[in-house]
């Protein structure tokens, strides 16, 4: 596998925007698949229509479940995934419950990320699992769910939605995603075959190479064009490959 080709590998294009149109999403997949991304990321109603548009191409369909916030119970989670899955979703972004993460309920956070994990597997689809860190100050929950997934043999842990927005005392909101310290935590105590994903915040080709060097091997992104133009400059030819309108998310995830 070349370098640029390893590196669009990497990359779950995000599509998730509150603002998304059908013809935004068009756009996506079209960009997702003229980069040979690894997949694109896309809410559940457009699981059928990206499958559509994405049929004949090396590039994964992946949805995201009780997203953003983690709040549905166990059983809507399930069924949301079982939905995804028969929809042709073969890449699964499950939120846990962050409250229940951070009442240090354990045993049902337990049994949650068990059930969509099964429940994912069942269909042979992967299950790469939400943790927020941005609402996780405390790095025993982080550690602690990295234990929980290990054992559970998901397939990746991740660390953001891209849209954790966390309201400060001056009522602005801040987010920072995927930090360098959360990368290399996670890392470290997650048994070697859980993968890592970083989401929120790589937008750039160093961004992307930093994150790797950390033992990441997926990220989520927006900036899928400006990362593999850059390393088509700096690895290929220098050939620029889409020139079209990528409509990136404004969040910036």
């Amino acid at each position: 596998m070349d370098k640029i080709t390893e590196l669009a590998k990497m990359i779950d294009h995000s599509l998730l925007h509150p603002t998304m149109t059908d013809q935004v999403l068009e756009e996506g997949c079209e960009l997702a698949k003229k980069y040979n991304a690894a997949s694109v990321c896309i809410k559940p109603y457009a699981v059928s229509k990206a499958v559509e548009l994405l049929k004949g191409s090396d590039v994964a369909v992946g949805t995201v479940i009780g997203f953003p916030q983690g709040s549905p119970t166990k059983e809507s989670k399930v069924y949301e995934t079982r939905q995804a899955c028969e929809a042709g979703a073969t890449e699964i972004d499950m939120v846990v419950n962050i409250g229940k993460v951070l009442s240090e309920d354990w045993d049902y956070v337990t049994e949650e990320i068990k059930a969509v994990t099964e429940e994912t597997h069942k269909h042979g689809a992967i299950v790469k699992v939400i943790f927020e860190n941005d609402f996780l100050d405390n790095d025993q929950h982080k550690i602690k769910l990295c234990e929980i997934c290990s054992e559970l043999k998901a397939d990746f842990v991740k660390t953001s939605t891209g849209y954790g927005f966390v309201k400060g005392s001056d009522g602005k909101y801040t987010y920072q995603g995927a930090t360098h310290p959360d990368l290399k935590l996670m890392r470290k105590h997650s048994a070697p075959e859980v993968q890592i994903k970083a989401a929120g915040g790589v937008r750039t080709l160093d961004d992307l190479l930093k994150v790797k060097d950390l033992g990441v091997t997926r990220i989520g992104a927006t900036a899928t064009a400006t990362i593999l133009n850059e390393a088509q400059k700096r690895f290929g030819d220098g050939t620029v490959s889409y020139e079209g309108s990528s409509k990136e998310d404004p969040s910036g995830y």
